[in-house]
């Protein structure tokens, strides 16, 4: 019956026939070259047409006022010699640093945190690890005072390295926590716990900030993680960037720090893509993507990207 159709319309139409053949053989050719691997070519979107059809979901942030601030300080920094700290809070702190703290006691001492005891001060994080560390130092950190910190392990101790990997034992454990009592009213985040790589005998990689946690009043734990910023200009990371202007406007943020989205190349960078954490895409472009556009992962969340924003 099929046969006599094409018949007659051949009869009728040729032309019909064979387009007919045609995309017959289109087709069988096309599956043929997907089957054995081959490269189909095919036919792109423009950038008009591509909108996503689903939208990101906008993850809800809070605004913390965070008091604590610490980075390494200048020079180099080994086991034997020591590491400068550069704290910079608020509030007048104490900044306690445990040499050679056991990876199980910090696990610990965090979740004892986030179960039932709040640890708040020193004496709280000084008793909560048991003494399971080498050595012990603590300093005396004033309102926004800059200056460095030297911290080291005395030489009497005979402390080279921490061992062979997998390690044991933390290098250093860096603790943040507020001097006064008043102060711990005033702010959700009462503590700052930082582990510290420092170069040893056996483990040479540059010093380093491993870890960042934030530990609040209510028993919560939150780990800070840098942001991967795509703006131009002196070629310093963003993050320190911001830490040094936190009461900027909009506008000069803006000109400053969020320019050059990677897409459009026009507005500014107002939004950070989670999980891989690359800020570099503005609101509107922002509705093209489900992958980030510099690292390709899929798109699971975004936030909006402001100065005002402390976590």
């Amino acid at each position: 019956m099929a046969t006599l159709l094409l018949v007659t319309l051949y009869e009728y139409s040729p032309l019909f026939y064979i387009a007919v053949v045609s995309l017959c053989f289109l087709v069988t050719a096309a599956i043929v070259l997907g089957w054995f691997g081959f490269d189909v070519p095919v036919f792109l979107l423009s950038h008009e047409d591509s909108e996503s059809t689903v939208s990101t979901p906008e993850k809800l942030m809070v605004q913390e006022t965070n008091p604590f601030s610490l980075a390494l300080g200048s020079g180099p920094a080994c086991v034997s010699d020591g590491v400068l700290l550069k704290p910079c809070c608020l509030e007048p702190c104490v900044l306690s640093c445990f040499w050679g703290c056991e990876v199980g006691a910090l696990q610990e001492v965090l979740r004892t945190h986030q179960q039932n005891l709040r640890l708040t001060s020193p004496q709280h994080f000084l008793e909560a690890l048991h003494h399971r560390f080498h050595y012990h130092q603590t300093f005396y950190i004033h309102s926004e005072d800059e200056k460095e910190c030297h911290t080291c392990i005395p030489a009497d101790q005979r402390i080279t390295d921490f061992g062979p990997l997998p390690r044991k034992h933390y290098p250093l454990v860096a603790v943040l926590t507020l001097a006064e009592t008043e102060a711990r009213n005033l702010y959700n985040i009462v503590a700052n716990v930082i582990v510290i790589h420092v170069p040893d005998g056996k483990y040479n990689l540059s010093a380093r900030i491993l870890f960042q946690y934030l530990l609040t009043s209510q028993g919560y734990m939150h780990e800070l993680k840098p942001l991967f910023m795509s703006a131009e200009g002196s070629g310093e990371p963003a993050g320190e960037q911001m830490e040094r202007s936190p009461d900027r406007g909009e506008s000069n943020w803006s000109e400053e720090m969020g320019r050059n989205c990677v897409v459009c190349q026009n507005a500014a960078v107002s939004r950070v893509l989670l999980p891989c954490r690359h800020a570099c895409v503005c609101d509107s472009c922002m509705l093209h993507f489900q992958h980030c556009p510099i690292c390709r992962a899929f798109v699971l969340e975004s936030f909006s990207l402001r100065p005002t924003l402390q976590i």
